[in-house]
């Protein structure tokens, strides 16, 4: 098969830089005439995606160039390799190092070719030009502000320069694309959309204290991270809105620190005190959010620790609960959300923090997610990082295709969940999951807590008896300390904190009975259990008991016969040479009768509901 070349693209892109011609949507058709792959950077992780580096052709002339990491996959699959004539459908020429180098974005294979085609010579950069270049780029042609070295301006000489700068190909500060940033470049400016912005975060050690934040900058060629530090933060965090797109220059390029972010990117960028960021007054061509979705099939071939993008719509929307971080030792709030797909599967997607208190969204949402991590603890499961972003009803042809399958046939139909290991269902990390509710019966008939591994369970049983003998335990009142202190004389003595204390602080220790239409059950809690259940702290319950014993037995037979919602772990203990199932409370949940008629609703509606 004959193909025809573009010829005459590659010298009309080499010059691209001083006529002005935008060529970025010319959709050339080229051909690869040489690969390498580029040395990952010292520091590379097994998830840093590999760079490929090519010699592109028009027939007549060649030039280097790098395709984005988001065509990896057609190159790896050597759909893309030598001699193979492609549809360049986006691209950006930028002059780096001395050099011209076009990145490819986007391209479709139109043909492979058995050998090169044409006889292309190379283009160099006049010696005149480069001098002219080498002398302009060191003076911004920006006038100098003395009182600010940052600058959001949108006056009329600001929106002169942008567009002067644009339609002269960027003299004074070449518009980069964020996919050719690196450590060796200066005078470099990228037009990026500010697609997530973290929280003003502090901290304090033996150094010192400070504070910092974090934005995500998105063109068509990619993403990176910028992180600015203590007088940056003042300077710029107010500045940086999410979704505008922004001009920023004399930033620092560094390597990036994979252990703190999810972005696909090898580099990361430090805003300094002179870095300059100015609002852009020209959005277009820097889409809105690039996601490249992984299906529910597709989630069970990722590692664990994996980063993703996913859509789905939302089934169930757990209650918000709290845990206690290991690591800082603060109360964080946690949400969990079922979520599927036309996989005909389930997931458990976790929110925290202010995402999972603020998660309003009724009459199943379809929502999209970027950036979330993948975990592999009771089956599969994701989880929204600090740097992650959540969509809700997006506006796109995904989210679309999805409504109407959901609405079509979806809310009838039965998932099977990837979130559970030994059909435990999302209760593996203290979550309630009503599609996969236990009865008693079923609990004991199917031996949980018998095996080496604990196994957890949701049900939804009533309260029948409540053990009032022994109902809290005195406990230190330090803050997150929580042991148990021993009476000594007239003070309270906790040997972890080496304190003694004029009273203790009272936690519950739960041990009641409770039942569901098909058997009974003992169910072990701590204080969170007791304040759901009687609704005050175990301080007052405690005096309670100690003025009037009547009262006090009033109370606890009022709480009989109240229902929950539980999250349960079943574990096998020996005490006094005796082995038992002990079935420990995980959650407890009043019943949210919206969410219980909602999935009632869609028992009724689901075709075996109506059989």
């Amino acid at each position: 098969m004959q193909v025809e070349l573009s010829r005459g693209i590659i010298k009309r892109l080499f010059d691209a830089h001083d006529t002005g011609e935008d060529l970025s949507t010319s959709q050339p058709t080229l051909q690869v005439i040489s690969m390498k792959k580029v040395d990952p950077p010292q520091n590379a992780t097994n998830q840093t995606p590999d760079r490929w580096r090519a010699i592109i052709s028009d027939g007549e002339h060649f030039m280097q160039g790098m395709f984005a990491t988001q065509l990896n996959n057609v190159v790896d699959s050597g759909e893309i390799q030598k001699n193979t004539v492609i549809a360049v459908e986006n691209l950006n020429c930028s002059f780096l190092q001395g050099k011209r180098l076009l990145i490819i974005m986007a391209a479709r294979v139109v043909a492979q070719a058995d050998a090169k085609i044409g006889k292309p010579e190379t283009l160099q950069v006049g010696a005149a030009g480069a001098a002219e270049r080498v002398a302009a780029s060191p003076t911004p042609q920006t006038p100098t502000i003395a009182s600010s070295t940052s600058t959001t301006s949108t006056t009329p000489q600001a929106q002169n320069r942008q567009q002067s700068s644009a339609k002269s190909g960027g003299k004074a500060n070449s518009i980069y694309p964020i996919e050719g940033l690196s450590p060796y470049q200066n005078n470099w400016t990228i037009k990026a959309r500010v697609t997530q912005k973290t929280d003003i975060k502090t901290w304090s050690n033996q150094r010192g204290e400070g504070k910092l934040f974090s934005v995500t900058l998105m063109d068509e060629s990619g993403e990176i991270r910028a992180t600015g530090f203590n007088a940056v933060v003042d300077e710029l965090y107010d500045k940086l809105v999410e979704g505008k797109v922004y001009y920023i220059s004399k930033a620092r390029v560094n390597l990036a620190k994979k252990k703190f972010s999810n972005i696909q990117n090898d580099y990361e960028l430090a805003l300094e005190r002179n870095t300059e960021v100015e609002e852009c007054l020209d959005p277009s061509n820097v889409p809105a959010v690039r996601y490249n979705f992984v299906d529910l099939i597709g989630l069970e071939e990722l590692q664990k620790d994996a980063t993703c993008d996913f859509i789905g719509v939302v089934k169930d929307v757990g209650d918000v609960g709290t845990i206690t971080s290991k690591a800082s030792n603060k109360t964080v709030a946690k949400r969990d959300l079922t979520l599927v797909d036309r996989s005909g599967k389930s997931v458990r997607m976790t929110l925290w923090g202010a995402q999972a208190e603020q998660f309003n969204a009724d009459d199943a949402p379809v929502v999209a997610f970027k950036g979330v991590k993948v975990g592999d603890f009771g089956g599969r499961s994701l989880s929204m990082y600090s740097s992650s972003t959540m969509s809700i009803n997006p506006d796109i042809p995904d989210a679309h295709a999805l409504r109407g399958w959901y609405d079509a046939m979806g809310s009838g139909q039965n998932f099977t969940s990837m979130s559970s290991g030994n059909n435990v269902g999302s209760s593996t990390m203290g979550g309630f999951n009503r599609d996969e509710m236990r009865t008693l019966f079923d609990v004991k008939e199917s031996g949980l807590g018998t095996s080496d591994k604990a196994d957890y369970f949701s049900c939804r049983a009533t309260i029948m008896h409540i053990k009032g003998d022994n109902i809290s335990y005195p406990a230190c009142p330090t803050e997150n300390c929580n042991k148990k202190v021993v009476e000594i004389g007239d003070q309270w003595r906790c040997e972890k904190c080496d304190r003694s204390f004029d009273r203790p602080e009272h936690r519950y220790i739960m041990s009641m009975a409770v039942a569901d239409h098909t058997a009974q059950a003992w169910l072990q809690g701590f204080n969170d259990v007791g304040l759901a259940v009687f609704g005050m702290s175990a301080n007052e319950l405690v005096d309670i008991k100690e003025r009037d014993e009547t009262a006090y037995n009033v109370i606890l037979h009022k709480s009989n016969c109240a229902t929950f919602n539980f999250a349960c772990r079943a574990k096998q203990d020996t005490f006094n040479d005796q082995t038992r199932i002990r079935y420990g409370i995980s959650r407890i949940m009043p019943l949210d009768y919206v969410s219980e008629i909602r999935a009632l609703k869609a028992i009724i509606s689901s075709p075996w509901g109506r059989a």
